[in-house]
């Protein structure tokens, strides 16, 4: 503590009045990630959402940044995550399902932290094998199910269990360590083998109820017909769980309020553990970023879930508050294409550490806090591997752009381009039409460079 913060402290405690203890460059940074479940890129208040109520998630852009085009470089919960921790693609960290990625744990952002002096937790979900709580100062993961049975007979629900679990961690931390936790919530996730998918709270019921949740424009069975025809049957689980939500107006309507019911419960959590940070006078010396897994198909092409390289599958939110950004950067946004594998080296580089020199991912922190910021990505690569059958979900990669996206379905051998600015719901293929024939032949042999760089 330099002498000027010191006086400060001495001053106040003399006084009887607590301090602000606001960030400076000789403390570390706590750190806060707010991980959601299928939550999309547009499921907010503040990015339009003319239905959902999200204020706490809101009231957290204002005071931080808004990235209105992060994505994911592999729309799944699992690999997602994987890609979190690690800040490395799909085919590098090796895991393409739900096992634990090869990448070691010592090269993690949890791991590193924990290493350097951080109290570290995890609380909710994991999806990545075996949860390693020896890895963790504070390690309790569950999910699955929105209803969780408790030792005493009692049942909570999975959101309530988050809220009640991180404030138990932030009220018990030792207080002379920064704290890094990882609050990886289950909601909004389905409850995909109950009949009701989304098990709201019984108070939020009351929610939504007299609203009219708008249908999106491409949730017609013309947008179905126009995938693929290894995507476009019954078969396929994209279209299986469509009709398990989203086969009627009427299951449309009860399905996506008690979906948005899941999404304001989890923004009330958010909610409490910010205020709880804020009550310890921690707040301004706090990193927080909220994001979310994967995006989710509200019936857009008549599918739902995820998996596929569509907007509506790759895009997530991303809010940043950070201490060190100026006022006058509050309430903003940027529409740069920062990925979940960003997540990880800034992390590290917020808390003072070089990331590994095996993480892919950038330190984003210098696009909101650099007088000039860096040149920036302008295109990507998407990659998913599952196909466990070419019925169920065949295995897909992109190479996206703001304005031209390129598909690839290694299990045909199939192209797809489209003009994201002309059609940005992606209804229409362009890749045999003769007048783009350039364009595809440069994205598909710049999407086959970044597919090399991925390993």
């Amino acid at each position: 503590m330099n002498s000027l913060l010191r006086f400060i402290f001495v001053a106040g405690v003399l006084l009887g009045v607590a301090p602000h203890r606001a960030w400076s460059a000789d403390q570390p940074l706590n750190i806060l990630v707010l991980l959601a479940d299928d939550w999309r890129f547009d499921t907010l208040g503040c990015a339009g959402n003319p239905v959902v109520q999200t204020p706490n998630v809101d009231r957290l852009a204002q005071e931080g940044l808004r990235f209105t085009h992060a994505c994911v470089t592999t729309p799944i919960c699992g690999v997602s995550r994987a890609s979190l921790f690690t800040g490395q693609w799909m085919s590098r960290h090796g895991t393409a399902g739900f096992q634990m990625f090869k990448t070691p744990w010592s090269e993690t952002y949890p791991g590193l932290l924990r290493t350097h002096g951080y109290y570290v937790g995890h609380i909710g979900k994991w999806h990545n094998g075996n949860f390693p709580a020896e890895n963790f100062d504070f390690g309790r993961a569950y999910s699955g199910t929105h209803w969780i049975q408790e030792p005493d007979g009692t049942q909570i629900h999975v959101t309530q269990k988050n809220e009640s679990d991180a404030l138990e961690f932030l009220r018990t931390r030792p207080k002379d360590k920064p704290f890094l936790l990882t609050l990886a919530f289950f909601a909004p996730h389905a409850e995909d083998k109950n009949p009701l998918q989304y098990l709201p709270q019984p108070g939020s019921m009351q929610l939504y109820k007299d609203v009219t949740i708008p249908v999106p424009v491409n949730a017609t069975e013309e947008s179905f017909r126009r995938l693929p025809e290894f995507i476009a049957h019954e078969k396929n689980e994209g279209r299986v769980r469509w009709r398990w939500r989203f086969d009627t107006p009427e299951k449309y309507q009860t399905m996506m309020k008690n979906y948005y019911r899941l999404v304001t419960e989890v923004d009330a959590t958010c909610g409490r553990v910010l205020a709880e940070i804020k009550q310890q006078g921690l707040l301004d010396r706090t990193l927080v970023v909220f994001t979310g897994d994967n995006g989710y198909f509200h019936a857009e092409h008549g599918l739902a879930d995820k998996w596929y390289p569509h907007q509506e599958s790759i895009r997530v939110p991303l809010i940043v508050r950070d201490p060190r950004v100026v006022k006058a950067r509050h309430g903003t946004t940027n529409d740069e294409f920062v990925l979940n594998v960003d997540i990880a080296p800034t992390i590290l580089s917020a808390a003072g550490l070089a990331a590994p020199p095996k993480m892919q991912g950038r330190d984003f922190a210098p696009i909101y806090l650099a007088t000039k910021p860096p040149e920036w990505r302008t295109e990507f690569y998407e990659e998913h591997a599952i196909n466990r059958n070419t019925n169920f979900i065949p295995a897909s990669a992109s190479l996206v752009r703001k304005d031209w996206k390129y598909f690839y379905w290694p299990d045909f051998k199939r192209e797809q381009l489209f003009d994201l600015r002309a059609d940005p719901h992606e209804e229409h293929d362009l890749a045999a039409n003769p007048a783009h024939t350039e364009r595809l032949a440069e994205m598909r042999q710049r999407f086959n460079e970044l597919r090399e760089q991925a390993k």
